[in-house]
């Protein structure tokens, strides 16, 4: 009977420190899973910074990610509780009371398992709230990085334009000058050349103009610098008409460059959309023709 008994007692305490074991070695994988989660979630955060499209986008897997694998945790845990409930069930059906500290031990390795899945929720709760709050915070001071970067651009930009006009006043001095021999000298031939490439450039300027923030600093002196240079091509015989915005149709003197669908606009219409080359006239007579882009509707 004692020898009985002796076996008994060794069995149920092989078991309790098996029970123990495996417990801690759940409850080290838990902590060592979730110090791998933050340490992923760290590294996210960093590389979120570089591009603010994909950091929401990257933002939001981890999320996913992370939720994911602590619905896997609490499963895992559910069905470990599941388990040592059983167990416990089952030593007290074949034990008699000498076995009363094993099963308080088992309830105290329950209670760590129940301590654990409280605090792997609690954590999870916690990183998510700080990862969203970061998330808003790294969104803010991007668009703001993006707006100062945008008004940088754009200030260089009106200092190169107002350079390439102080070109182009020179190119205007000399159109004067012919203008003023073709007049002394009736059949005197005249040179387009410096006025095709002052329109090409006034194209160029407008086009790049139209991209810009309408508040940047020097916009509004530009635009006026192009709308005087028109003026004065137009004092000289020469005219570049409006084709942006105006709808296409075949029969039009242009070169079509290429034609792109537009789900924003009507089935089956076409505007001109961009003016690679513009269109000059010289006295009513057409000298270049325009080079464009069109956009269809579908």
């Amino acid at each position: 009977m004692r020898k009985n008994l002796l076996k008994i007692t060794i069995s149920l305490s092989l078991l309790f420190v098996i029970q123990s074991a495996f417990t801690a070695d759940v409850r080290d994988s838990l902590v060592f899973r979730l110090q791998k989660i933050i340490i992923q979630l760290q590294a996210d955060l960093e590389d979120q910074k570089n591009n603010f499209s994909k950091q929401l986008l990257e933002t939001n897997k981890d999320i996913v990610v992370l939720r994911a694998e602590v619905d896997d945790e609490k499963e895992k845990l559910t069905a470990l509780t599941d388990s040592l409930g059983l167990q416990i069930a089952n030593t007290q059906n074949h034990a008699d009371q000498q076995i009363h500290g094993v099963q308080q031990t088992n309830k105290s390795a329950l209670q760590w398992v129940t301590v654990a899945l409280v605090l792997a929720l609690l954590l999870s709760a916690t990183l998510f709230w700080l990862l969203r709050r970061k998330q808003k915070s790294d969104k803010t001071d991007i668009i703001e990085q993006l707006s100062q970067t945008k008004s940088a651009i754009g200030e260089s930009l009106i200092k190169e334009f107002n350079k390439q006009t102080e070109w182009m006043n020179s190119q205007m001095e000399l159109i004067n000058q012919q203008k003023a021999t073709a007049d002394i000298f009736i059949n005197a031939k005249i040179d387009h050349s410096l006025a095709l490439k002052v329109a090409s450039e006034i194209n160029l300027i407008e086009r790049n103009v139209r991209l810009m923030d309408p508040d940047t600093k020097g916009l509004k002196q530009l635009v006026r610098s192009m709308e005087k240079m028109k003026s004065n091509l137009a004092a000289n015989g020469y005219e570049i008409p409006i084709l942006l915005g105006k709808p296409f149709h075949e029969g039009m003197k242009v070169i079509v460059a290429n034609s792109t669908p537009d789900k924003n606009l009507p089935k089956g219409s076409e505007i001109i959309t961009k003016i690679l080359i513009p269109q000059v006239n010289y006295n009513g007579v057409m000298i270049q023709t325009a080079q464009i882009e069109v956009s269809v509707g579908y």
